[in-house]
Order: structure tokens, then C-alpha cells, then sequence
């Protein structure tokens, strides 16, 4: 299946480079291209993309502006939103996600994590560039209850998968981690499935919130 991605950025040769980028991919295909926040909405709404890249500083509306247009609680039915900028900002992070984002990547975190926050988006999932991760746990709480076992306790994982986890709360993408570990990314991919099911999450965001909760990552890790 073919992920369609709209790309919204003023400077066209982001764009340029973000489509090169991304339809030399064989799942991935750009179906369009805005470049201010007005052309963004008008598009997204007519394409229906399966996930639009929004940059942040845009003429006429700005990217916190069209992610609550597109993807806020007031959208009618509303569209995965992955914000994609130069600045790093805790006021972006926030403005962002409040807006419905699925994600939050700085333009120099590198192709690799652009491409998975693509795919996780895609997947119904959410990525945000390891470099805000830790702020983001620090401020922001995840909605419900820390996971507990039958014995009031965190539900046990095995080794290797505690081994995934710390990686994602420190912001490993599944690619780093296959290499961290000497293993697949198939077997990452199980691990992450596994790790969701038996904690009850959503997404590697949660999971990540649930390491640092948790005390399974220390604070000076990276």
C-alpha cells in the first residue's frame, strides 16, 4: 500500500528536498505541495492525504494553526498531522500536539526518523524527534493510569524486551535500535507489538512515558 504525503512549506527548496527524500521510497508518494498555510488546508482537504508534513513558519496561517484546522478536536474528520521544523521550541512541541499532531520532527534529526514518523503516522502511531523527548515526558502526562499488574506492580518484560524499551524512551528509532542490539527490524517490530500488548499502550510515545514513570530509563540516560 502507497502512503500519500501532502508537504507544507514555504520555502520551495524544502520541498524539493522532502519529496526527493521521500518518493525515493518505494511505499511513499507525494500528492501535492503548499506553499502557505491557506494552500495547506485547501489541499489537504481535497486530496485527502494519508498524512500531511507541515512546517511550522508559513504566510498567512502557520503550521499550529492548519494542524488544528486539520487535525483538531474541532475537525470534522480529521487527518494525520506531522509538524516538521527548524525550530525547537517547547511552545511548537506543545502548540503541536495540543492540535491533534501525530508528530513533531526537527529538520536536521536526519532522513531516517522523517521516513518512520511517515510510516508510524501512517500506522496510526506517533513520533516526536528524540532531541524534545525528554522534555516532553517532563511536561507532559499521559492520559490514564500508569499500567499495573494483578499485584499492583508494572507488568514484567523480558530482558531484551526492557533492552527496547529504554531505547525508545531515549529516542531510538526502530533502524538504531536493530543496530544497537544486533537484531532485525522484524524482530524489533515484534518486540515493539509485544511491548503495547502486554503494557496496554498505544503507541512508542506511551511506551516511552511508561519507561521514564517507571524508573526503567535514568534520568542522564542517552
Amino acid at each position: 500500500m502507497t502512503i500519500t504525503v501532502l508537504l507544507a512549506d514555504d520555502q520551495a527548496m524544502i520541498r524539493r528536498g522532502l519529496r526527493l527524500l521521500l518518493e525515493d521510497q518505494p511505499d511513499i508518494t507525494v500528492v501535492g505541495e503548499a506553499e502557505d498555510g491557506v494552500e495547506a488546508i485547501a489541499l489537504a482537504r481535497r486530496l485527502r492525504p494519508d498524512v500531511c508534513l507541515v512546517d511550522i513558519r508559513m504566510p498567512k496561517l502557520d503550521g499550529l494553526e492548519v494542524t488544528r484546522a486539520l487535525a483538531g478536536p474541532q475537525a470534522a474528520d480529521p487527518m494525520r498531522v506531522i509538524v516538521v521544523t527548524t525550530f525547537d521550541l517547547d511552545e511548537y512541541v506543545y502548540g503541536a500536539l495540543r492540535g491533534g499532531a501525530v508528530g513533531f520532527v526537527l529538520k536536521d534529526s536526519g532522513p531516517a526518523l522523517l521516513i518512520e514518523a511517515v510510516r508510524a503516522a501512517h500506522n496510526g502511531e506517533a513520533l516526536v524527534s528524540p532531541s524534545v523527548t525528554l522534555r516532553l515526558l517532563k511536561h507532559m502526562n499521559r492520559t490514564g493510569p500508569t499500567p499495573r499488574g494483578r499485584d499492583g506492580q508494572p507488568p514484567q518484560l523480558s530482558g531484551r524486551a526492557l533492552e527496547v524499551v529504554r531505547a525508545i524512551a531515549r529516542g531510538r528509532t526502530n533502524q538504531e535500535i536493530a543496530a544497537e542490539l544486533f537484531i532485525t527490524l522484524s524482530t524489533v517490530k515484534s518486540h515493539l507489538s509485544g511491548i503495547q500488548t502486554r503494557l496496554g499502550l498505544r503507541n512508542r510515545t506511551e511506551i516511552a512515558v511508561w519507561a521514564w514513570e517507571n524508573g526503567i530509563v535514568e534520568t542522564g540516560a542517552k
